[in-house]
């Protein structure tokens, strides 16, 4: 049996791996619960920019996770901590929610919607057309264009919702200019998500629902991977891809087995 002393660190996707929407996925508690009990280090790694970790955790909490603040990395972070490494006394422009707005006041990034350096889109469920035309026009005008992650689609509770790469795509048709996303599978916040949990790659495992971002991601960076079909990638999706993930099971709790962790 696999120890904690060997176990693989988890990076751990949300969306489509924990909840779907607002409901949890049956038995992903257990799951988080078994990593908390055995010791084992994880960090919930989510593309999703709409919460800050405090309301994540929260959420989280009251459907049954034992997960805190600090156990959460999102793109909305690792977005804000690119931008105050390229541009400590950057401004910009930002279309999303308050995830993302809060993550860049702690790093000092101001708002600006005259001349920013940057136009920064994140996930909502309420974008506004005249947000998004002023972006097109910021970025017309000389800001950079950044996204906080590539997903065209969240998973939620009636099917699929158009998440902040097809925002993106409609500034980018606009404009012209392709936007810079930082989410998964952007190396960057995969290394920083390793770095919080004092790990290497070769000692943690990707987990995620999306063979386009959660199993390159951690495949190209040197982490194993373990695609759960309970989000957006389904079997049939394998022969589309000339990779594939290293485990493969029909929910986060059959992991286990899988990893010998049970």
């Amino acid at each position: 049996m696999t120890t904690k002393e060997n176990a693989p660190a988890h990076l751990i996707d949300m969306d489509g791996v924990l909840m779907r929407g607002t409901v949890p996925i049956e038995k992903s508690a257990d799951y988080i619960r078994l990593l908390t009990d055995q010791g084992i280090p994880f960090v919930v790694f989510s593309n999703n920019s709409r919460f800050t970790p405090e309301v994540m955790a929260l959420r989280l909490q009251d459907v049954g996770f034992s997960v805190e603040a600090d156990d959460i990395y999102t793109s909305a972070l690792t977005t804000a901590h690119f931008v105050a490494l390229q541009k400590p006394d950057a401004s910009c422009f930002v279309i999303g929610e308050d995830g993302l707005e809060r993550a860049l006041e702690r790093e000092g990034i101001a708002f600006n919607d005259k001349d920013p350096d940057y136009v920064i889109v994140g996930e909502s469920v309420n974008y506004s057309f005249s947000e998004m035309a002023k972006g097109a026009q910021l970025i017309s005008s000389g800001a950079k264009f950044i996204g906080t992650n590539p997903d065209n689609t969240i998973p939620v509770e009636f099917g699929l919702y158009p998440a902040c790469g097809a925002a993106c795509a409609l500034i980018e048709t606009a404009t012209g200019a392709k936007p810079y996303f930082l989410g998964k599978p952007n190396p960057f916040m995969m290394r920083a998500a390793l770095d919080r949990l004092g790990v290497r790659a070769a000692d943690a495992i990707m987990v995620g629902d999306r063979l386009d971002t959660d199993i390159i991601a951690g495949m190209e960076l040197g982490l194993r991977t373990g695609l759960v079909l309970t989000g957006a990638s389904k079997m049939e999706d394998l022969k589309k891809y000339p990779y594939g993930p290293d485990i493969i099971v029909d929910c986060l709790y059959d992991l286990g087995k899988k990893l010998g962790i049970d």
